[in-house]
């Protein structure tokens, strides 16, 4: 029962708070905060504590091969914001679905998917480039808009914790790491704002997915190897060491000439 409420009550408070920055900051700020492990972080834990860490270790595997897929899913739908936020999301989702099935079919080692997602992540944001303009832009927000994505994110925990066993440690990871909050985040300023606004979002949410990766990278070396306390703070202490020297640089102007 104690993890039950801490379930229903850690995730979507990590997600308000991820949300009012976003409204104080603006679209790539969002973004940037929605690309960390806000709920893949808890699902995480949650599966280290009612599975063991072996099994958490495992899933870590899914969320770095789902880490790469991410910026396949900010890229495809950055490329094709300009035709309407449904068809963007529906490739941008088919595209995660390859890539991550991809990934682990080819069965690479948490550090070389953790290379690829490096990869990946340093594609994305050359092929998206920053616009100025739009660092402190915020969102129009409708009454049901936070309290729907409180529902959505904490079903989508709900979910994956409670069918673990069944789907398995890898296939757990990848879900858990479907960027969910990045989409509706994305989706809502699409149709706020304008295709460029998603852009941002999402060009946001790929910086933020350099302390993702990071931080379970670090789970797939440390989950079996300590306790969980030294596992996760670890896990957490590199994913805040990165994203700090990123957010400096994200909230920089650029020259007309980019990055």
């Amino acid at each position: 029962m104690t993890l039950l409420l801490f379930k229903l009550i850690a995730t979507p408070l990590l997600l308000l708070a991820a949300t009012l920055a976003s409204r104080r900051w603006g679209e790539t700020i969002g973004g940037f905060l929605v690309g960390l492990p806000l709920t893949s972080g808890p699902v995480s834990v949650f599966l280290a504590l009612e599975h063991g860490p072996t099994f958490a270790a495992q899933a870590t595997s899914g969320s770095l091969a789902a880490t790469a897929a991410q910026a396949g899913f900010c890229l495809v739908y950055c490329k094709l914001a300009r035709r309407g936020a449904a068809i963007a999301l529906a490739i941008a989702c088919v595209t995660f679905a390859l890539a991550a099935a991809l990934l682990r079919w080819m069965g690479l080692s948490p550090l070389a998917l953790f290379a690829v997602a490096l990869a990946a992540m340093g594609l994305v944001l050359v092929a998206v480039p920053k616009d100025p303009s739009r660092l402190a832009a915020s969102i129009p927000t409708s009454r049901w808009d936070l309290p729907g994505r409180m529902v959505l994110v904490t079903a989508l925990v709900m979910a994956v914790t409670l069918l673990a066993p069944s789907l398995g440690p890898q296939t757990s990871g990848v879900i858990a790491s479907f960027p969910l909050m990045g989409a509706i985040l994305a989706v809502f300023a699409h149709l706020a704002i304008g295709s460029a606004a998603a852009q941002q979002v999402l060009r946001g949410m790929v910086a933020g997915l350099f302390g993702f990766g990071v931080f379970f990278y670090v789970l797939s070396l440390t989950l079996t190897r300590s306790s969980l306390p030294v596992a996760y703070g670890l896990a957490i202490l590199g994913a805040l060491a990165v994203q700090s020297a990123l957010w400096r640089r994200i909230r920089q102007p650029v020259s007309p000439l980019g990055e």
